[in-house]
């Protein structure tokens, strides 16, 4: 009876864990989907209207539109006159926009641009314990303290800042990349991470 009980706790568990990546993956592109097709709808009522396509098809040819658009952008600005203009632009009024900044490096750090947010992975001790908290370096400073950003999990979006003593920091060879997976799978995965800290601890 135990050994059944067993059974049926571990293949309805290992069911759940397949089943509901699947259902969340299926919910945000919905949900991503309803938002793209909600903001594109003046573009696609135009092409129903003018050009007497159906609803799905003038959709896909807004979204191409759309996506054009970004490249067109993308490669105005890698002229020296287009870097030139967007400098200036951004000078002079996106950064007096508050937020501009923190957005821009925000999704220059999720999609994998050249500035990145962090400059590395460490591990931290706090208030003098032997715990050890993962961490990402975001600044240095030349006082002695090191700023580090502490992620929660399994949602490293959210955390909490620190301003830490240098020798209560330790930055590990470690990549952020799989730091990042470590945290969304609940600490799954940690040896690596903690196998880094033995070379500098």
């Amino acid at each position: 009876m135990k050994k059944l009980k067993s059974f049926l706790k571990t293949t309805l568990f290992g069911g759940f864990l397949v089943v509901l990546p699947i259902i969340v993956l299926i919910f945000v592109l919905n949900w991503f989907f309803d938002f793209l097709t909600e903001n594109i709808s003046p573009i696609t009522n135009l092409l129903i209207q003018t050009a007497r396509l159906n609803e799905f098809v003038a959709s896909l040819i807004a979204i191409v539109i759309i996506l054009l658009l970004f490249f067109a952008v993308g490669l105005v600005v890698q002229t020296e006159m287009g870097k030139f203009t967007f400098s200036i632009l951004e000078d002079r009024f996106l950064k007096r926009v508050p937020p501009y900044k923190i957005i821009k490096e925000t999704v220059t750090q999720l999609f994998g641009g050249d500035k990145i947010l962090f400059k590395s992975t460490a591990l931290v001790k706090l208030y003098g314990s032997d715990t050890l908290l993962t961490a990402f370096i975001t600044d240095e400073h030349e006082n002695g303290y090191v700023t580090v950003f502490i992620p929660s999990a399994p949602a490293p979006t959210g955390g909490y800042i620190y301003h830490v003593r240098r020798e209560n920091v330790f930055k590990i060879d470690y990549p952020i990349d799989d730091a990042m997976r470590s945290i969304l799978s609940l600490g799954a995965g940690s040896k690596g991470l903690l196998s880094k800290y033995r070379d500098v601890g």
